[in-house]
Parts: structure tokens; C-alpha cells; sequence
């Protein structure tokens, strides 16, 4: 399994497989790899799938900083190891950091592709329904995750993935604590809510592509499809926009034809 020395001295761990041209899963604050597990497998019928673990998680030297800058230029240098990639999918603060990526160096990366939301900052969600847009949801999450790591996870679980059981809600809180320190999760939701990635994501005209969950499939912080369609239009005319009526994991053949048809 490949490692890649960074220049602080931090080893990011990574995993290519598959055969055809490289495709990333973008890990976001709080994952474990395994989720995407049989996207994964589908994907692999004709690209090289990446997967890494951010700096501080996973077998990734557990060392910050974690700013958006140090991911965008860790995953930046992944891909330069690799040859660049046609695309990448991302969720909550990875869809930040694949747009700026892309944005950058379009050599390295092609197509961003985002669940759930395009990249925003949460100014642009003050005449949304939507939990993101309220100071006072967020900083009370926050206040969760740094006071109650394992019960905030639990929550967001509860209401992002409602077909788990119980102990299967269980076993994926106690991966993703294993996986991910709470310190880290709450620097990367720090730096999630104040970066405005807008401007260099307008610069990716139709190259940005957004997946809109339907309401089982979508998140609690963002609006729903309809208004997730309009508002995505409204701040990148250009952008391609696909509703998926069922979620990454309950439907990863479904998943894997849209982002198919996005390269």
C-alpha cells in the first residue's frame, strides 16, 4: 500500500485500484473509507480508484495542520504522484477542497463532483432552509463535537442514515472515532465553515458537476433538491446538475452510472 512523504515530514497513506483512468473518493471530516466500499467496486470496472486517508486520520500520520490549504495541496500532490485524475467525488468540506483543486490545476483534476451541495460558503444559504445558514445550529453542533464527539456523530447518523440499525449505528461511530480523532474533526469543521471557495469555484464553468440528493438520500445541513438545483444554477450558471433519487451507498450502481455520465 503506497505512502506519500509530504514535506513537513507527515506520510499521507493511499490505495489505488482498479485499471483505466484514476478517479479519487475525496475523504471528508468525519468518513471511513469503507462507506463508499461498493461505489468503489463498481468503479473499478474501468477507472483506477483512489482512496487516501487525510493527514491526522486513518494510517495517514495523525499530524495537522488542518486547514483547507494543507488538504488541497496534500490531495494535489497525490494526484501529481498518480498522473492527475478525470475525476473526483466529494461531500461536505472535501466538495471545498476539490473545487479549489480543480480550479488550480486543471492538469491534475477535471471533474469535481460534489454530493449534496456545491461549494459554499454559508452566507449563501441565508434565504435557504437550510440548517447551514443558522450561526446558532452550527455553533451548537459544534459545541456537540467538542464536548460529546461520539453523541454528535450518533446524531448526525441518526438523521442523515436513518435505514441503520442501532448497532449498526453503533459499529460506524466507534470506526469513525478509531479513524478520526475528535481533535481533527473539529478543526476540519472549523475550516469547512469559514472558507468561501465561491470565487475559484465560478472559475470551473461546466466542469463542475453537483449530484442533488433527493430527501432520503440527502443531507440535514443543506436545502433540499428543488432549492439545491435553483440555488446551484443561480451561483454557477454553468454547472452540471444531476438529482440521484437514492444515496452513494443504497444505490452505488445508480451512483456510479451518474458519475459516469458526468466523465
Amino acid at each position: 500500500m503506497p505512502e506519500l512523504e509530504r514535506a513537513d515530514g507527515v506520510t499521507i497513506h493511499y490505495e489505488v485500484s482498479g485499471e483505466g483512468p484514476l478517479f479519487a473518493l475525496a475523504g471528508y471530516w468525519n468518513w471511513i473509507p469503507g462507506v463508499f466500499a461498493e461505489l468503489r467496486a463498481d468503479l473499478e470496472r474501468d477507472h483506477r480508484m483512489l482512496t487516501y486517508d487525510l493527514r491526522g486520520t486513518g494510517r495517514s500520520t495523525r499530524r495537522g495542520p488542518y486547514d483547507i490549504e494543507t488538504d488541497v495541496a496534500d490531495l494535489g500532490a497525490l494526484l501529481e504522484e498518480e498522473g492527475g485524475a478525470v475525476g473526483a467525488l466529494a461531500i461536505g468540506d472535501s466538495v471545498n477542497r476539490i473545487a479549489r483543486l480543480a480550479a488550480r490545476r486543471p492538469d491534475l483534476l477535471v471533474n469535481p463532483i460534489c454530493f449534496g451541495a456545491p461549494p459554499v460558503h454559508r452566507s449563501a444559504l441565508e434565504e435557504e432552509d437550510a440548517l447551514a445558514a443558522s450561526e446558532t445550529v452550527v455553533a451548537a453542533f459544534r459545541e456537540m463535537v467538542s464536548r460529546d464527539y461520539r453523541g454528535a456523530l450518533r446524531a448526525s447518523l441518526a438523521a442523515t442514515s436513518p435505514q441503520l440499525t442501532e448497532t449498526e449505528r453503533k459499529e460506524r461511530v466507534a470506526a469513525q472515532v478509531d479513524y478520526c480523532p475528535q481533535e481533527v474533526a473539529l478543526a476540519r469543521l472549523d475550516a469547512w465553515t469559514a472558507d468561501d471557495p465561491s470565487a475559484e469555484t465560478r472559475r470551473l464553468g461546466s466542469r463542475l458537476c453537483v449530484l442533488a440528493p433527493s430527501e432520503r438520500a440527502g443531507t440535514i445541513w443543506f436545502p433540499g433538491p428543488e432549492e439545491l438545483i435553483r440555488l446551484t444554477s443561480e451561483l454557477y450558471p454553468e454547472a452540471r446538475v444531476v438529482r440521484i433519487e437514492e444515496g452513494m451507498v443504497s444505490d452505488p450502481e445508480g451512483a456510479a452510472a451518474l458519475i459516469r455520465s458526468f466523465l
